[in-house]
């Protein structure tokens, strides 16, 4: 194919960019991510789990993780702040008797001091501050975040010099701030493992739906730097990166 030919399959790409949730079939067969990490974040909360223990899940997305705990609904709460996903968990989760709020989580959490047996979040924002007040003694974070080297070859390798987007979303990092808070550190591992993709067009897709890793990414603005990735890709067969991912489990 020729530049041009390369330009208005790219730009295609572009436009088509949009998620709903977290959907990415648009991109089935055209990447693959390394998603067996060395703990089991289901599995982790489950054990914790006791059919007594009030709960929060922060950012609930649509509800789907936290449905899939079976624990008693009048036991349960969830914060979600992202507006088409509000309207999704007043429709499923509300009626079902739990305890829904709308909130972010990097703000204050609607719910009185000592609430929680158990608090979970999966990839969003939190506050340690917030999570000690709402925790009863004895309560305990469970968090599965996305670090702050997730898929930095690929933000190199579009936008040069791109700095990280959250520098402090490291597990030494986030330790040293819960143990300020008050909290006793229970478990931390992190992990890291491979992303590949295997096609420019599903890297320009990928790379306008996660803006927060490819600021201003844009095809016209970064086109010789695809172009770059497209000789990757013959040499290589894939262009690849690095996923990061850390668990931390904290005690009041």
């Amino acid at each position: 194919m020729r530049e041009k030919d390369w330009r208005a399959c790219w730009l295609a790409e572009e436009a088509a960019a949009h998620i709903h949730g977290w959907d990415f079939s648009h991109l089935e067969g055209r990447y693959a991510e390394e998603d067996s990490l060395p703990w089991d974040y289901r599995a982790l909360a489950l054990e914790l789990l006791r059919p007594e223990d009030h709960i929060l899940d922060m950012e609930t997305g649509g509800g789907e993780f936290l449905l899939s705990l079976g624990h008693p609904y009048e036991n349960t709460a969830a914060t979600e702040g992202y507006p088409p996903n509000v309207a999704l968990c007043r429709e499923k989760l509300t009626p079902l008797g739990i305890d829904f709020r709308r909130a972010d989580g990097d703000g204050a959490l609607p719910f009185p001091d000592g609430r929680f047996d158990l608090i979970l979040n999966r990839h969003g924002a939190y506050r340690a501050e917030e999570i000690w007040r709402c925790l009863k003694p004895g309560g305990v974070f469970l968090t599965q975040q996305v670090g702050s080297r997730n898929d930095r070859e690929l933000a190199e390798l579009l936008l040069p010099g791109t700095p990280e987007p959250f520098p402090e979303q490291t597990l030494a990092r986030q330790r040293e701030v819960f143990e300020k808070a008050g909290f006793t550190v229970l478990r931390g591992e992190e992990a890291f493992g491979p992303i590949r993709f295997f096609d420019v067009g599903a890297l320009v897709w990928f790379a306008r739906v996660i803006p927060w890793e490819f600021p201003g990414f844009s095809v016209e603005g970064c086109f010789d730097r695809l172009l770059l990735a497209q000789q990757e890709l013959e040499a290589r067969g894939e262009i690849g990166g690095t996923t990061h991912r850390f668990l931390l489990m904290a005690q009041k």
